[in-house]
Order: C-alpha cells, then sequence, then structure tokens
C-alpha cells in the first residue's frame, strides 16, 4: 500500500526543493549535532585566547603561543584516525571526537599553566579533527544518491550560520567580563558537545538496512546524475564496521588520482585563510579605505554561504563535480586578481572592487565546497576510506598550519605578492582537476543497462 502524505507534508517538501534543502525528514539528530558543533566551533574560535587571558596570569602571547603549540601538535593526527574510521565507521568516530572535545573543555577549566593550555588544545584538535573526518563519510550515508550535493551545501550552510550565532553568543559572554560567567560559557559549551556526541551515537539514519525498512520516507523518483569518479577498488556494503582492511597507507600513496584531488584541495585549505589571516592587515595597512570596510566583507560572505549555498547545491547536483571544482578555482583566482588589483585603483574605487572581489570569492567558496566533501568521500575504496579521508585531511591540516605563516610573509615581501601566490596555485591546480571522472565516464559507456555502480549502493537508493 502506497503510504498516504497530508498537503501540508508534500508543501513543506515542495519548499525544500525549491531551496535546494535535502531531506530533512528523520535526520533531526544528525541535523542538530551539526548546528550544536558549529555553534561551539564559532564560540571557541572568538572565545578561547579571551577565556584564558582573563582565567589565568598568562600574557596575550604566551596564551597565543600555547594555542598555537597545541594545534601543531595534532598536525600528525589525521593518519592515526584513519584506522579507526575504517574499523569502527563514521559515526562512531563523530561521537567519540565531540566527547573527546569535552574533555578538553573541561581540562581548559582547569589550566593555569602554558603546558596545560597546550595539553587541552591538542586534545580539543584531537576531537575536532575526528568529528570533520567522520562527517563527511556519513553525509554520504545519510544523503539519498542523488542529494549528496544538497546535504553537503546544507551542511556548509548550517557550519556558516552555527559559526556566525557563536561567535556573536561569544561577543555577549564577553561582555559579561566576570571570569565566573566566563567559565559558565565553557561549561554550557562543554554540556553541549556532550549531547551532540549522543544524538549522533543515537541516531540510526545512516544505516542502510533501516533506510530500507524506512516505510515513511516518501518515494521519489530517480533523478540522472552526472557520471563520477569511481573509488580505485570495489566498495563494501555501507553502514557497517569493515574490520581488517586490505592494504594501508601505501594504496593511498598509490592512488595518484585521489592524490590529485588532496593536491587541489590545499589550494582550497589556503584561499580558506583569506578572510582571517590576510584581509584585515591588507586592507588596514595597503588600501586607502577605513577599517570598518573589513566587518562589512566578513558579514558578506558569511550571509551569501548562509543564503546561496542550498540553492547553489541545487544547481551543483546536476553537474559534473570536475566542472564545478573547475569554476570554482577560476572564481577563487578572478577574486585574488581583483584583490590585488585594488593597489592601483584610485580611492573611490577601492569599496566597489572589495566588495566585488569579496562576492568572487564566495563564489569560489560557495562552489568548491560541495565537490571536494563528496569526491573525498566517493573516490576512496570503502573499506579503506578511513585511511584516505586521513590523508586528504592533511591537506586542511597543512593549510591551515602553512597559511598564516606563508601569506604574512608574503605580504611583508610585498603587498602585491600573496595575490599573486594564491592566483597561482588556484590556476595550476585546474589541470590536476581535468579527467578526474574520466575513468567512470569510461566505466559508464562500457556497462550494461542494469548494471549498478557500487558507489551507489551506499547511498540507499537500491532498496529493496
Amino acid at each position: 500500500m502506497v503510504p498516504q502524505h497530508s498537503p501540508a507534508h508534500s508543501a513543506w517538501r515542495r519548499i525544500q526543493t525549491a531551496w535546494g534543502l535535502p531531506d530533512l525528514s528523520g535526520k533531526g539528530r544528525f541535523v542538530t549535532a551539526n548546528l550544536i558543533d558549529s555553534l561551539g566551533n564559532g564560540l571557541v574560535m572568538a572565545f578561547t585566547v579571551v577565556f584564558f587571558v582573563k582565567t589565568t596570569s598568562l600574557s596575550l602571547v604566551a596564551v597565543g603561543a600555547a594555542l598555537t603549540a597545541g594545534q601543531l601538535l595534532a598536525l600528525p593526527v589525521p593518519p592515526l584516525l584513519g584506522p579507526l574510521l575504517d574499523k569502527y565507521g563514521p559515526r562512531t568516530v563523530v561521537a567519540v571526537g565531540n566527547w573527546v572535545s569535552v574533555a578538553g573543555f573541561i581540562g581548559f577549566l582547569f589550566s593555569h599553566a602554558s603546558w596545560q593550555i597546550v595539553l587541552w588544545q591538542f586534545v580539543v584538535q584531537l576531537g575536532s579533527t575526528a568529528f570533520w573526518m567522520g562527517n563527511s563519510p556519513l553525509i554520504v550515508l545519510v544523503a539519498r544518491g542523488d542529494e549528496r550535493a544538497r546535504w553537503f551545501g546544507f551542511i556548509r550552510a548550517l557550519r556558516n550560520v552555527g559559526i556566525g550565532f557563536g561567535g556573536a553568543a561569544s561577543g555577549v559572554a564577553l561582555s559579561i567580563g566576570t571570569v565566573d560567567g566566563l567559565r559558565a560559557v565553557m561549561v554550557i559549551n562543554a554540556v553541549s558537545f556532550a549531547v551532540a556526541g549522543w544524538l549522533i551515537i543515537t541516531f540510526r539514519g545512516a544505516d542502510t538496512s533501516e533506510a530500507a525498512d524506512a516505510g515513511h520516507a516518501e518515494p521519489r523518483p530517480a533523478e540522472p546524475r552526472p557520471a563520477e569518479p569511481k573509488p580505485a577498488e570495489p566498495e563494501q556494503p555501507a553502514g557497517e564496521p569493515t574490520g581488517q582492511p586490505s592494504g594501508g597507507y601505501r594504496t593511498v600513496l598509490k592512488d595518484t588520482r585521489y592524490l590529485r584531488l588532496v593536491a587541489t584541495n590545499i589550494s582550497f585549505a589556503f584561499a580558506s585563510t583569506v578572510i582571517t589571516v590576510l584581509l584585515a592587515a591588507y586592507v588596514a595597512d595597503n588600501l586607502d579605505v577605513g577599517s570598518w570596510i573589513v566587518g562589512v566583507l566578513v558579514v558578506l560572505n558569511t550571509a551569501m554561504v548562509a543564503l546561496l549555498q542550498t540553492l547553489a547545491s541545487r544547481w551543483i547536483e546536476a553537474r559534473r563535480p570536475v566542472t564545478v571544482l573547475v569554476l570554482a578555482l577560476l572564481f577563487n583566482a578572478a577574486a585574488f586578481i581583483v584583490f590585488g588589483v585594488l593597489l592601483v585603483l584610485p580611492g573611490w574605487a577601492v569599496i566597489a572592487g572589495l566588495l566585488i572581489a569579496m562576492v568572487l570569492y564566495t563564489v569560489g567558496e560557495i562552489l568548491g565546497s560541495p565537490p571536494t566533501s563528496e569526491l573525498s568521500v566517493v573516490m576512496a575504496p570503502e573499506h579503506l576510506r578511513g585511511r584516505y579521508l586521513g590523508v586528504y585531511q592533511m591537506s586542511w591540516s597543512v593549510g591551515g598550519a602553512l597559511a598564516p605563516a606563508l601569506l604574512t610573509a608574503l605580504l611583508e615581501g610585498g603587498a602585491a605578492l600573496p595575490w599573486v601566490f594564491l592566483t597561482a596555485i588556484s590556476v595550476l591546480a585546474v589541470p590536476l582537476v581535468l579527467g578526474l571522472d574520466r575513468r567512470a565516464a569510461a566505466t559508464s559507456k562500457a556497462a550494461p543497462a542494469g548494471d549498478v555502480a557500487p558507489v551507489e549502493q551506499l547511498d540507499g537508493d537500491a532498496v529493496g
């Protein structure tokens, strides 16, 4: 018997489709956990330095150095987490990552010396890395085959909204000013991450066996999706831990096609630091405009991602991921060229140029995030996915660690140099992307019409 659906349910589904939102039915715990993590990350990014300055006798420089040291210690973590992801599955790794972060936040409350801050910052970074390594494959399990781009875009938009509200909440907390008030905020943050871990570990929407039995889900006709890169090796059924995998990091390092994706993502990793590392210093020291414009540009970026990411994902899902990645790289390159050209423009044109550059940059960010996240998962064989994602995560870790030192050193050497560098790596990444899906196109032509690609079995569309 075909399940009946109320007009209100159908109307809500039409709204979701129009706005590029995925089907959220039955996914409330997963969505809430991601929102909590984003809020908490926004709070911590804007709050931690002042928290330690207010609650310890350490100087601002000492606090900053300790936090940086803790992050540097966590750089080798992704490859160590890869085998755990393969053995226990993404849901367990994500939940435990949240709980590890809880331990770090509790440790913050009792930190008074630099070495203690280093230790607990390392623990927090360890938990955060585990969360993001496990979250991408978990999204693939949650999504339908034709909704992966929508899910990645939705989580990206949710992250931006959460970080924005978290940053605003940190401002309110800092305005309180008392040590007890600051400690209370840290306790609330720890409790929220504990709840997020519980929501993930009790969430069952990522199990393919349950997805097949879920009679409440509204059936939808399968939509054609462009060919996408297939894993280097056949995949195993998803949703269950896979035991001891055959192969290891040597297999990953021999997969040159996947390494091209990792190298491409280093370009995106550097680009992602422009707002936090480069923008304010560049504008304040080299352009004849008020520093207020930086705040306007940050708000513009946040608003565009929050409002347009899901709509863009609706457009992205109908196109080949490689095509979208090339467009993202070209938009990034165009934005960096405009940022650099501002040095020779008259003062009246600089503000308009900054706004244009930020729009181009944000479009590149919106286009680049879903396909890179998706390809990092679907290009990896399922039984070695954790190890593959460990290597992929290193591109974010290395890029995030090198960008502050490298970009500021280039800025010191000449105001145009960081933009030349960012433009160059964006353009040079284009040939690395081209052809990533060539194997999939050849396979799709040769395969009989009734064949189902292993990567599609992962999404829960092929239900019995």
